[in-house]
């Protein structure tokens, strides 16, 4: 298909150059991550062809969560008693009754840990698995993954449901990768009649043909004075069909249908942001996304915590509980690995405000599906819950556990905008204990 055909002649010079514009709706700030690079191959040994990142923003406090010491000091041991899971001898906190019977599943790291307690800086350095500035450095592995591994489908490989974390600014973002290898912003599925502009169930057949070809167009002259003149957007060879396929493509259509879902479905998830993100998540894996983020942030507790996790963890244990159940009675969850983490979890002494603060040292982590051993425990911290006494798990180890889970190799050498080769990682291992 030629995206000529929908432009009249007149108005083709300033729109043949915006021949991907049309989904500047879908809110895409640089629309060049349509032109990702083609798929490269595969490690035969990886088990995932996607990544579910489920990322808590602000620090989700490993004592109250995942991580109980109920025999520590009452400042220290907060107000949850631990309960029993369905896997022998684990216990985690009583606020997560749904995930307590979901850990036959998963995989739970309880020594997350490094050395940095500050939120836009660590989380740049969990997203990336490289230390840098709180600027964001190092593009996230979402991005790595877009450049490495490209389009399976007419869908972008890399999505963030609603968008890229954000403190003070955005975070997670592409750095020196350009433009056109950032998120793509699917916004808030659980808002009433949610759709993704330009890309959403059929109009009415009332609409005409020319009404829709109008709004493509419009869509593309929004999307000039975003993009005009951006040296990202130098080139576009197949990419400018890329652009019009996943516009007008019935599977892009499908895969963002939250009203195809049974209300029985969606209910079981729960009607929150962070639920039907969840279920907006599993929806895209299985249309062919390599690479979605879940920014779930408001874990920054540093007062009146317990008011704060008492409506925050149900939802959360709804959500989280559904995707991974729901992965595995689809079989998505073989090929589908689902990372849960925060940039770092809370302090172990509840402070003077009644909440906990910024703690590096420790936090508690999730992984499930694409190989993962379901049902274990790596790691630990010490009674109080401040070190990671056993099984350190670094930034750069996650990051290095996600990109082979995938085939991609972390010594893979990028190049910087001047020309310099840099490796995607600079140290690191994968969590060979995952997958024993």
């Amino acid at each position: 298909m030629n995206i000529s055909s929908f432009i009249p002649s007149s108005a083709r010079t300033r729109r043949q150059f915006l021949q991907v514009g049309a989904v500047a709706g879908l809110g895409l700030s640089l629309p060049g991550l349509l032109q990702a690079k083609k798929a490269g191959k595969v490690d035969a040994h990886a088990k995932a062809k996607s990544i579910i990142l489920v990322y808590l923003g602000g620090g989700l406090s490993h004592h109250d969560s995942f991580d109980p010491k109920p025999e520590a000091p009452a400042e220290v041991k907060g107000e949850y008693s631990p309960i029993k899971t369905n896997v022998p001898g684990l216990e985690i906190s009583e606020k997560l009754p749904l995930l307590a019977q979901t850990m036959d599943k998963i995989a739970l790291i309880r020594s997350g840990s490094h050395n940095n307690d500050h939120h836009e800086t660590a989380t740049n350095w969990v997203m990336s698995g490289r230390f840098g500035s709180a600027f964001g450095d190092y593009p996230a592995i979402g991005a790595v993954v877009a450049h490495e591994m490209g389009f399976r489908t007419t869908l972008p490989p890399y999505v963030s449901i609603p968008k890229n974390p954000s403190f003070t600014w955005e975070l997670g973002r592409s750095a020196y990768l350009g433009g056109r290898y950032e998120s793509f912003r699917a916004g808030d599925p659980n808002q009433a009649n949610y759709r993704v502009q330009d890309v959403a169930v059929a109009e009415k057949s009332g609409t005409s043909a020319a009404d829709r070809k109008f709004r493509l167009l419009d869509s593309i002259d929004r999307l000039a004075d975003q993009v005009q003149g951006n040296d990202q957007l130098a080139t576009y060879d197949e990419f400018q069909q890329r652009a019009l396929q996943m516009v007008l493509s019935g599977e892009a259509k499908r895969a963002f249908d939250m009203e195809a879902e049974p209300a029985k479905v969606r209910d079981r998830y729960g009607r929150t942001t962070f639920g039907q993100s969840c279920l907006l998540a599993k929806r895209l894996v299985g249309a062919g996304v390599t690479f979605v983020t879940i920014n779930y942030g408001g874990w920054d507790h540093h007062g009146k915590i317990f008011e704060g996790l008492n409506k925050k963890l149900p939802e959360f244990d709804q959500g989280l509980s559904a995707l991974i159940t729901q992965l595995s009675e689809t079989g998505l969850l073989d090929s589908t690995l689902v990372v849960v983490m925060g940039e770092f979890g809370r302090s172990p002494k509840i402070n003077k405000d009644a909440g906990r603060d910024h703690w590096g040292p420790a936090a508690s982590m999730l992984f499930a599906g694409g190989g993962v051993q379901g049902g274990s425990v790596i790691g630990s911290t010490d009674k109080l819950g401040a070190f990671a006494n056993r099984r350190p798990v670094a930034p750069a180890d996650v990051a290095h556990t996600m990109l082979t889970s995938l085939g991609i190799d972390p010594a893979t050498q990028l190049l910087t905008p001047d020309g310099r080769p840099l490796e995607i990682l600079d140290k690191g291992e994968t969590i060979k204990e995952l997958f024993a």
